[in-house]
C-alpha cells in the first residue's frame, strides 16, 4: 500500500511547519550523543582534576576548570540549543558570541570578588566565635 501526499496536503504541511525531512534547526540522534558524550567528558576531567589533586598549583586547577566550564557552556549551545552561523539568519552566532561575553564576565567577577573576600577577610580563632552573638 503506497500513500500519495497531495500538493495541497504538501503545501498544508509546509504552511504549518510538518514536514519529515531535516531542517537546519533540529538535531540528529548523533549530533545529541556527541553532545552528551562531549558533556559528560567535560564534566568528569575537571572532577577529576580536583579530587586526584592533580596540580600543586591551586591556580592551574581553577583555571582548568573555569577553560571545561566554558566549552561546556559552548557545546551546549551548539549542539542542545543549535546555535550556528546558518540558523536564523546568524543571530544565534550573535548570540552565542554574546552569551561567551558575559561568562568571561561573570566568571572573572566572581574569581575577583573571591580573591578580595579571600585576601581581605578576617581571620577568626575558636575564641571569637564563643563570644559571637
Amino acid at each position: 500500500m503506497t500513500t500519495h501526499i497531495t500538493h495541497e496536503e504538501d503545501a498544508h504541511h509546509a504552511h504549518h511547519g510538518h514536514s519529515h525531512g531535516h531542517e537546519a534547526g533540529h538535531g540528529s540522534m548523533k549530533s545529541y550523543m556527541t553532545g552528551f558524550i562531549l558533556s559528560v567528558i567535560l564534566t568528569a576531567v575537571p572532577f577529576w582534576l580536583v579530587m586526584g589533586d592533580v596540580f600543586q598549583s591551586k591556580a592551574v586547577t581553577v583555571a582548568l576548570i573555569m577553560a571545561f566550564a566554558v566549552v561546556q557552556i559552548i557545546v551546549h549551545m551548539i549542539y542542545f540549543l543549535h546555535m550556528n552561523s546558518r540558523s536564523e539568519g546568524g543571530w544565534t552566532l550573535l548570540a552565542l558570541i554574546f552569551t561567551i561575553v558575559l561568562v568571561v564576565i561573570a566568571l572573572s567577577g566572581s574569581l575577583w570578588v573571591m580573591h578580595h573576600l579571600n585576601a581581605n577577610m578576617m581571620p577568626v580563632s575558636p575564641d571569637m566565635m564563643r563570644n559571637a552573638p
